[in-house]
């Protein structure tokens, strides 16, 4: 099968496309035929071996899995002798982030328990690009930050993938929405609903009088005593994903920061089954909707993972392993 492959960790140069073995799917395992895969931050991450802290995980010295890519959709080819809940023609969408990646392929083995049945409305397209993002958007607005109807939530990074799944589920739950983006993002954002548009580029929040319930800084870039002032009593910040340094300024200090009634977390990006079956029933209700920003065949997942490091993707980056 075709796939693109890593064999050291570093930049898209490391990455290549090239023939490898169709995987053997195990006895609790779905064989799928990939029609489409989304790129995330967590790739850029794994394929660079960062943090290096977590490089033991990933393998050391060299990646312990070779096909980098964790969000899927497409049909279930073969199954393992245990599985039930799937058959052979049915269509699939899940993440593998956490049980070996793999998903840049034209075939994934992927355990049963990381999959759910395509929603029909969707595209193969649509359901990928839901897994990671989605369900971390889920996750830091419902479970972390516990919110309720009402509120006010600030979003410091609306316009990428987590972002924007974020302001429209934060909207579809009653709250009342500042999405904080750059210029090119500010019709987006209003696109999708926010009540409150900051170009961030014109104005900085940290600086205005506006307190808010609760606050997700995707990707962290700002210090924490700036989302920490802009907290109202009882209120929480959430930090999803990150650079090193802010991912370890959250979790070490976020404790000692978390005083006189404020919450200082963090989250790490990952999906649930719960969250993303939530997160479906939203999508089919037509509260929210994946935005897809470029689609990219998998011969040219290289320039797709480029493409992700610029910082400048608008909602999600697809790979499509079957020409839609």
């Amino acid at each position: 099968m075709k796939a693109v492959i890593y064999t050291q960790y570093g930049g898209p140069e490391v990455l290549q496309y090239t023939e490898t073995q169709k995987p053997i799917p195990e006895d609790d395992e779905v064989l799928v035929r990939i029609h489409a895969a989304s790129l995330n931050s967590a790739d850029w991450r794994t394929m660079q071996g960062r943090p290096l802290l977590f490089r033991p995980m990933f393998g050391f010295p060299k990646p312990k899995h070779p096909i980098l890519g964790g969000d899927l959709a497409g049909i279930v080819e073969s199954v393992g002798k245990d599985v039930t809940r799937f058959k052979p023609g049915n269509q699939v969408f899940g993440d593998n982030m956490d049980d070996g990646m793999g998903t840049f392929a034209e075939y994934a083995a992927v355990p049963a328990k990381n999959l759910l049945p395509k929603p029909i409305a969707l595209s193969f397209e649509e359901a990928a690009v839901m897994p990671l993002a989605g369900g971390t958007a889920v996750r830091s607005l419902r479970r972390v930050g516990n919110l309720q109807p009402g509120q006010k939530v600030l979003i410091n990074g609306a316009s990428g993938g987590v972002g924007t799944y974020a302001l429209q589920i934060a909207k579809a739950l009653g709250a009342q929405v500042t999405a904080v983006v750059s210029t090119r993002n500010v019709e987006q954002a209003c696109e999708l609903g926010a009540d409150h548009v900051i170009d961030y580029k014109k104005e900085d929040f940290a600086k205005s009088s506006q307190r808010y319930d609760l606050i997700l800084g995707v990707n962290g870039n700002r210090p924490l005593h700036d989302y920490k002032k802009c907290l109202a009593d009882n209120g929480t910040y959430v930090m999803v994903g990150g650079k090193n340094r802010q991912i370890f300024s959250a979790v070490l200090l976020g404790t000692l920061a978390s005083r006189g009634g404020k919450t200082i977390t963090t989250t790490p990006a990952e999906a649930d089954n719960e969250d993303l079956v939530f997160l479906t029933q939203l999508i089919e209700s037509d509260k929210v909707k994946p935005v897809i920003d470029r689609r990219y065949p998998l011969s040219q997942a290289i320039d797709a993972m480029r493409y992700i490091d610029t910082g400048r993707a608008r909602g999600k980056v697809v790979i499509n392993v079957v020409e839609n």
